[in-house]
């Protein structure tokens, strides 16, 4: 007959186990979904598509430019980047981390969207090799349904 310790043991084991396995599972394959309008040759937004899949987002995309989805989905064009994004009912421009795009969709603000104005060196996409390990500092902005802009999340 098993002690009860070692009953505990095994079971906090095989809990632990599965955790880990579940983990590396969602970590490999998309959970989420986000519709993408870009340029057929932009490389720097392959590779943001590529940090999200990485991120556990997939991206479907549309390579008609994004300037008539960007006006579609509330982004003013003074914060726009390269492509545009629709995931969860929000609008996401430029190279939003996939870390904040799930933040986004945890907290529900009530917002049009995250937006990365611009192409900064070192944000998702930005960050290949040809930039030579340069980071520049950017900000994730918060546009919310009443125009006000705020700071969602600093990257220093």
């Amino acid at each position: 007959m098993q002690s009860h310790s070692s009953v505990v043991s095994r079971r906090t084991f095989l809990l632990g186990a599965l955790a880990v396995a579940a983990t590396r599972t969602w970590a490999n394959s998309p959970s989420l979904e986000i519709e993408v309008w870009k340029s057929p040759t932009c490389g720097c937004c392959r590779d943001w598509i590529d940090h999200l899949a990485r991120g556990g987002i997939a991206a479907r995309t549309n390579n008609v430019g994004n300037t008539s989805a960007r006006h579609r989905l509330g982004i003013p064009m003074e914060f726009g980047s390269c492509h545009t994004g629709s995931i969860g009912g929000y609008a996401i421009e430029g190279h939003v981390p996939a870390r904040e795009i799930r933040r986004l969709l945890r907290e529900k603000p009530d917002a049009v969207g995250l937006a990365v104005p611009g192409m900064p060196v070192g944000s998702p996409g930005m960050d290949g090799p040809v930039y030579g390990g340069r980071r520049d500092p950017f900000d994730v902005l918060l546009i919310d349904r009443r125009g006000i802009v705020t700071v969602f999340e600093r990257y220093r």
